[in-house]
């Protein structure tokens, strides 16, 4: 659990950072209604490994069974909208000097709710490029623009190879400018929120020790205990839907209590 103490402290310490960075994760997209990555699939899907289908190889063999099932996760994200969590980051953003947010997540939900500055660290469900990057990497395609169903993968209108979902699959290595982007700014931040992550996905598990080792005060909101909680300063258990719009209106109360004493 979280006390009002431990509130306090996590605003007081965002109120005198100049960089806050925000390494979020499943657990603030679930509280939207999206499933995570490894729950159970449902319906025509119960039958598959997610983790079988998000790799190229699969998408090599059976390009439109991968397409039908990353359409389905596209529809089922569309249907889903911000959550108070997201919005209180993009309250929180226009608070503080800079805000940065460094997601795992695909589901464009912080893009969605307003956050100026998100790095996508695995891409997007909500963009699709040319599995060829024949024009550059990443070559981008809008579907509304060229035929498409939900059984077939389309061809790419410049070159015809198969267009894929713009996601980080298994077995490949993530965008090097979003990676290096990600560790300038854990290594600068002088506060780095945690939300909503197990820490066991790497590199993002990295993260908030580098801000750490680098002096910021690295602060935790999560429903549960994780891998991370043992070495972040301060631990706010509970959902985030919750716990950020609190931070918010300690943070305002900061501020208000810092132009009162300016006066």
């Amino acid at each position: 659990m979280f006390s009002d103490a431990n509130i306090r402290a996590a605003a007081e310490a965002i109120s005198r950072a100049q960089l806050i960075a925000v390494s979020s994760g499943a657990g603030i997209s679930k509280e939207s209604g999206i499933p995570t990555f490894r729950d159970a699939q449902t319906g025509l899907w119960a039958q598959y490994d997610p983790e079988q289908l998000a790799t190229p190889d699969a998408f090599k063999r059976n390009p439109d069974l991968v397409w039908s099932w990353y359409v389905s996760r596209h529809d089922l994200v569309a249907q889903c909208r911000p959550n108070p969590g997201h919005l209180a980051l993009v309250e929180m953003e226009k608070l503080v000097p800079q805000l940065v947010i460094l997601t795992q997540n695909v589901d464009g939900l912080h893009c969605a709710a307003g956050s100026a500055d998100v790095v996508e660290l695995h891409g997007s469900l909500g963009r699709f490029k040319c599995s060829a990057d024949c024009q550059g990497s990443p070559t981008l395609v809008d579907l509304e623009t060229i035929p498409h169903d939900h059984e077939h993968a389309p061809p790419c209108p410049h070159c015809g190879a198969l267009i894929r979902p713009d996601v980080v699959w298994f077995g490949e290595v993530l965008s090097s400018i979003g990676l290096e982007r990600a560790f300038d700014v854990a290594g600068n931040c002088q506060v780095m929120l945690v939300v909503g992550t197990s820490g066991m996905v790497q590199p993002a598990a990295s993260f908030p020790i580098e801000a750490r080792r680098a002096g910021a005060t690295v602060i935790e909101v999560n429903l549960t205990p994780s891998q991370l909680t043992p070495v972040v300063d301060i631990s706010l258990q509970g959902p985030s839907g919750h716990i950020l719009p609190l931070l918010v209106d300690a943070l305002k109360a900061c501020r208000n209590r810092s132009l009162g004493e300016g006066d």
